[in-house]
């Protein structure tokens, strides 16, 4: 069993700036590729970025690429998400989420997720 927490949301600015992070617990954190997704009232949860096991191996939702970066620190057993220049179109819940074995752009890969952290970008 893993336990994700996410924290670091909050209201923005257009062009400001976030840092999230994914605090886990439980099983060996090493051991899950890592995924930040977000979900906006009345849509499908999307995928935005995610890490594999190591951190050797990044992926980037075309939305968000060139602005938002994924990293995890496995000592740390947490994974960040900075987001950069936001966007109004950026406000949602985001979610974190650990999974091991499958496509990790994909959420039903997923075998843990949080309980999500509320962003909010102000034009």
């Amino acid at each position: 069993q893993v336990q994700l927490a996410e924290s670091g949301g909050g209201l923005v600015q257009a062009g400001g700036s976030l840092t999230l992070s994914c605090a886990a617990s439980g099983r060996t954190f090493s051991g899950y590729a890592m995924g930040w997704f977000r979900q906006a009232p009345g849509k499908e949860r999307d995928f935005v970025a995610a890490i594999g096991w190591s951190g050797a191996i990044t992926y980037i939702a075309n939305s968000v690429k060139g602005r938002f970066t994924i990293s995890r620190d496995n000592a740390k057993k947490t994974v960040y998400l900075q987001m950069n220049s936001l966007k109004p179109e950026d406000t949602a819940v985001y979610y974190c989420g650990a999974e091991s074995g499958g496509d990790p752009t994909i959420s039903y890969s997923y075998d843990y997720w949080g309980q999500g952290t509320q962003v909010t970008v102000s034009s």
